[in-house]
């Protein structure tokens, strides 16, 4: 009887153990993979082995569109994404995404680190998401294999790898550029192959996916520092106790902590790492023109007075 006793008590723990499947496009040395693995040790270890997230890095559950599709609808647990894609399924996001709308890092951290950011989080489960947290992406700039940028003229008929995004489609247009919207697995092969002429993104994406070795040309722009975002589907949120939906949260919220750590670390390697490359850094332009060109962006954004009402709250922020 007493076997039988410990034999059930084994099976009842195990029965309501649970792997949460969690996806990520990048590779598993990535700052936001390591995030999500030390949110993983801290769900383990606060619920006593009985929960933990399993992260698929590298596309193993597909490109970042297709899993967020996933997400919602439940099939995946968790995902890691850039706010601009998934902006096409919670519109209140896209406002962190407008370009040139902060001022500095500092800027969108404060933004982010308060009630906005707790407000656009909340904003999610409308969607049929749960935001959980948000993680630094860095600031984007534009790069090519072409020529140097310096003026919008120079953007003139180069191809440029975007989002799946409108919004970011609609501003490389706006820059003069033709933009073609790519999944982000894609980007090397494009490049290679010359489908695209170059893209935008961070300095650690720039250089870990290999797009330094055939884009010689690195442009500051720094036109949007659009963050990463952390959700969870509804389905597996639901099916967690108000204490372990705690636990969770505020697990997804130290990993940012971390991961911000991490992040300044290997902007500052792929920086450098690229200069050795021989990558032509582009400093010396004037940003003026750039953003005079995105009031068409703004002005479309902001018939929607609660998109005006976000992004002058944004602006307002010291």
């Amino acid at each position: 009887m007493l076997a039988v006793a410990l034999l059930w008590t084994a099976v009842s723990a195990d029965a309501f153990a649970r792997e949460f499947r969690t996806a990520d496009t990048q590779n598993e040395d990535y700052p936001t993979v390591q995030a999500l693995n030390y949110m993983d040790r801290l769900i383990t270890e606060r619920t006593g082995g009985r929960h933990r997230i399993v992260v698929f890095h590298s596309r193993q559950l597909g490109e970042e569109k297709e899993t967020l599709e996933q997400t919602r609808a439940g099939a995946i647990d968790l995902n890691r994404t850039n706010v601009a894609l998934i902006g096409t399924m919670v519109p209140s996001v896209n406002v962190l995404a407008m370009p040139f709308l902060f001022r500095s890092l500092e800027h969108l951290q404060h933004v982010l680190d308060g009630p906005i950011g707790s407000d656009i989080l909340n904003s999610f489960e409308a969607h049929g998401f749960v935001g959980l947290a948000f993680y630094d992406s860095g600031a984007r700039s534009i790069y090519n294999s072409v020529r140097p940028v310096r003026s919008l003229d120079d953007l003139k008929g180069l191809r440029l790898r975007v989002q799946q995004s409108a919004q970011m489609s609609d501003m490389i247009r706006a820059l003069g550029a033709d933009p073609v919207e790519m999944p982000y697995g894609q980007v090397l092969t494009g490049l290679a192959n010359r489908l695209i002429d170059g893209a935008e993104n961070n300095w650690p994406s720039f250089v870990t996916t290999g797009h330094y070795k055939y884009a010689g040309y690195y442009t500051l722009t720094q036109h949007t520092v659009s963050p990463e975002v952390l959700v969870m589907s509804q389905k597996a949120w639901s099916s967690l106790t108000p204490e372990e939906q705690a636990i969770f949260r505020e697990a997804a919220q130290r990993s940012s902590s971390y991961m911000r750590e991490k992040w300044r670390e290997l902007e500052e390697r792929s920086r450098k790492q690229a200069e050795l490359a021989g990558v032509k850094i582009v400093t010396d332009i004037d940003s003026r023109p750039f953003e005079a060109a995105m009031a068409g962006i703004y002005a479309r954004a902001e018939r929607d007075p609660a998109t005006a009402a976000l992004i002058e709250r944004i602006r307002n922020m010291e």
